[in-house]
């Protein structure tokens, strides 16, 4: 079900909410968490079926405010989607205009979950300083995206000058089964072993900066970027050893493959994740992500992170 409101108020589509609520469509008290997804006109809908997919693990309350244009005359247009329309929530799509167009935290203050964490997410890029705008301010989690930023890596800066316990970016989330494999392998060979890392990667990929920073963080030693074919994403990692290198790669996007001395290859299914997976996974943790918190504060800053040209091998 999609009901319009059109030049509304907060105030009305509040009430309008609650007799939804009253008829049987709308059930808040499952709900866990309010997130806030803060987009511009016309980038909104792909942002609304992630949310969506994703609070089928997490049962929230979905607040879009899209960014309106300030020249126009000052109005408030709603959206309220439930049922079939709205995965396992309820979405509220504001779309503010004049006065309106930028976001605030009265906009959406009337239509927060009681007692619920707040979550906010910039699905479109990285602002100046999530953690002082004013959705930043009151959310307990701010979630970005630097890879889809015009200059990826400056974004990455940014996140790192302004850095707040309770930020995260989606280019640490889309590595976690790089990490999660790579901490496999670390387990069962001596990390004293190894003299030096390669990682190859697109040289437009965030991710591939964030995985050479916590490699530089968590091994201590030269760590190279060797750069791929723009938008491959991470492809490789080799870790040199003068008992025989480990390399883990990803030729395929969908199955990796693991080299050790004397071993046989091993096939890992890593599949690219979706963007609902990598929403999903955030969400599933309401504290301060400590380890994103170091390795863009501190690895980002003891990395080299110029590129070198990849070689064919």
């Amino acid at each position: 079900m999609i009901v319009d409101l059109e030049k509304t108020t907060t105030s009305k589509v509040a009430k309008q909410l609650q007799k939804l609520r009253e008829a049987g469509g709308v059930v808040a008290l499952s709900r866990v968490l309010t997130l806030v997804v803060l987009t511009t006109e016309g980038f909104e809908e792909p942002a609304i079926e992630a949310a969506n997919l994703a609070s089928r693990e997490h049962p929230c309350r979905i607040i879009v405010v899209v960014e309106g244009t300030a020249d126009r005359d000052t109005r408030l247009d709603a959206q309220i989607r439930v049922g079939g329309d709205a995965g396992a929530s309820e979405v509220i799509v504001l779309r503010g205009q004049g006065e309106l167009a930028a976001t605030n935290q009265a906009l959406v203050s009337g239509l927060l979950l009681p007692d619920a964490p707040i979550v906010a997410w910039w699905p479109h890029g990285v602002p100046e300083q999530a953690s002082e705008t004013p959705i930043g301010r009151i959310a307990h989690r701010r979630i970005t995206d630097s890879q889809v930023e015009a200059a990826p890596r400056a974004a990455l800066w940014r996140i790192s000058d302004h850095y707040v316990a309770g930020d995260t970016d989606l280019a640490w989330t889309r590595i976690t089964l790089w990490r999660a494999q790579l901490a496999s392998v670390l387990d069962q060979i001596d990390p004293a072993s190894i003299s030096s890392v390669t990682v190859k990667g697109a040289g437009d990929s965030s991710s591939t900066d964030l995985l050479a920073a916590w490699l530089t963080l968590t091994l201590d030693v030269p760590v190279t970027i060797a750069s791929t074919t723009p938008g491959t994403g991470v492809r490789s990692v080799r870790l040199s050893r003068a008992d025989g290198d480990v390399v883990l790669t990803r030729p395929h996007g969908h199955v990796a493959e693991l080299y050790q001395q004397d071993q046989p290859v091993q096939r890992i299914s890593m599949p690219r994740r979706p963007l609902s997976d990598c929403l999903a996974e955030e969400l599933r943790r309401l504290d301060p992500d400590e380890v994103f918190g170091e390795v863009v504060t501190e690895g980002l800053r003891k990395t080299n992170l110029r590129s070198v040209v990849a070689s064919e091998r």
